[in-house]
């Protein structure tokens, strides 16, 4: 697994384990995710439950990546990494170790590349994958926003590193503010439960 790095076109754009990129046109990795009464008793990142109550809400427990314009919540399993730790092209990251070693990192960039339109963004995204990945298509979602839910895009894909399977997600689209976003989740096969990747990309919200 690498630390997510991201090709653009306006800027350069995990896991110890994971080979930092040379360069952020590498093209290896992306630069660089209830009812009334259980919404009530979350912690919520926008007023309300929306539409979808799972979506912009923090799990009980849970810690929060926070941006200027994009905050996605993490397992208590991983760990932030501080300005210094984590790469120039990502606005915010976590990681979670097993053995001293990175087996999956949660990171958040923005505006990344440009885009007009959410397409445009999960195009971008997509650039930044490794190559020879096994890549699905991309799904229509949809996220937390202020003024309610906000069209995103989904894409999944699998490579393998270091004789490790690694599963990844991207989301991405448009913040408030029509600059690209992209929340990338990467973790070794089995260390990261798909009803907490669930619980991941339904926390993302934008401000």
């Amino acid at each position: 697994m690498r630390t997510p790095a991201t090709t653009t076109s306006t800027s350069p754009s995990g896991p110890k384990s994971l080979t930092r990129p040379s360069s952020p046109t590498s093209g290896k990795a992306l630069r660089w995710p209830a009812a009334a009464a259980a919404c009530a008793a979350a912690v919520a990142l926008v007023a309300g439950c929306g539409t979808d109550t799972t979506a912009g809400v923090v799990p009980e427990g849970w810690g929060t990546l926070k941006t200027s314009a994009v905050t996605v919540a993490h397992p208590p399993a991983f760990t932030p990494q501080g300005a210094g730790e984590r790469s120039t092209y990502n606005a915010a990251a976590a990681t979670l170790a097993e053995g001293g070693k990175d087996v999956g990192m949660i990171t958040v960039q923005l505006d990344f590349t440009n885009a007009d339109s959410v397409e445009e963004a999960a195009i971008g995204a997509e650039a930044g994958i490794a190559l020879g990945s096994t890549l699905g298509k991309q799904r229509k979602i949809e996220v937390a926003g202020p003024e309610g839910r906000t069209e995103a895009r989904r894409i999944d894909f699998e490579f393998t590193e270091k004789g490790s399977r690694i599963k990844g997600v991207i989301v991405a689209g448009l913040d408030s503010a029509r600059k690209s976003y992209a929340v990338r989740v990467d973790a070794a096969k089995g260390r990261l439960g798909d009803g907490d990747l669930t619980k991941i990309i339904d926390s993302i919200t934008l401000k």
